[in-house]
């Protein structure tokens, strides 16, 4: 891929979209990731650092002190306006609230409540502001289904979404973006200790490699031959696509036309 190229059509996608909305401006979370930093710095780019809020929204005890470190770094270097706002309390809140019962919740409950509340926290500035929320997900992570639905998955663009994580990382490299983040293992940070790479079971390198070549139209097999790869790890990599397939699509509709009276 021709990153210039591709970087100079994500700015102009930025701008277009944000000017044909009438909307004023942009709100990025910036978890301090490189996806968010790369999102960051091409909104900033396209629009203009002052029309940008990044929020960064930690749980304290949980997030990487780290993390904090690099969302400031990411701002200072765009110079757009930024915030940090604990989610701790508000989760805290939601939990006290729905589980008077006192029962166990998972990590993966709690995660995905998390990233909801994250969501919403993005729209109240966007709403408050009159801005556009600005989605921060690869390809790798959507086609993967890798996203917590109407959670960083609720957002009003993705600008990088047509980015394998692999070129996420090249044209942030491009761009200039600190090795530190650039380089930082991914993580999605709904749970202490967590990785993406862990979790999925293969390297974004691997898995990226996967991809393009199912997307090219090649069989499992060959896909596993050529990469070195057990066709197990290559059928979980289907399996996680086709299971979250839903995650794309618009919530379904029950349609009545066929019993709805003409003369209605």
């Amino acid at each position: 891929m021709d990153m210039e190229f591709a970087r100079n059509m994500i700015v102009d996608f930025i701008r277009s979209n944000i000017e044909d909305s009438g909307l004023g401006g942009a709100v990025v979370g910036v978890s301090g990731g490189i996806d968010s930093a790369l999102t960051t710095y091409l909104t900033a780019e396209a629009i203009g650092s002052k029309k940008v809020l990044g929020i960064h929204m930690p749980q304290m005890g949980i997030t990487p002190a780290e993390d904090v470190l690099d969302a400031e770094e990411i701002a200072d270097s765009t110079g757009i306006e930024f915030k940090v706002i604990d989610v701790n309390p508000i989760l805290n809140t939601y939990i006290d609230s729905l589980n008077r019962e006192g029962q166990e919740t998972s990590s993966l409950v709690e995660g995905n409540l998390k990233a909801r509340i994250r969501m919403s926290i993005l729209y109240y500035y966007a709403n408050t502001l009159n801005r556009m929320v600005i989605g921060t997900g690869n390809r790798t992570e959507l086609m993967l289904g890798y996203y917590t639905k109407y959670g960083d998955g609720g957002v009003d663009i993705e600008p990088i979404g047509d980015l394998y994580k692999t070129e996420v990382r090249e044209l942030s490299h491009l761009i200039g973006i600190s090795e530190n983040i650039v380089s930082k293992v991914p993580s999605a940070g709904l749970w202490k200790g967590q990785t993406d790479e862990e979790e999925l079971g293969l390297s974004y390198e691997i898995i990226d490699r996967i991809l393009e070549m199912l997307d090219r139209g090649c069989s499992v097999d060959d896909a596993g031959k050529t990469l070195n790869v057990s066709d197990e790890r290559i059928d979980s990599i289907i399996g996680r696509i086709d299971a979250n397939r839903h995650k794309l699509q618009p919530p379904r509709i029950c349609r009545l036309k066929d019993v709805r009276r003409p003369d209605i």
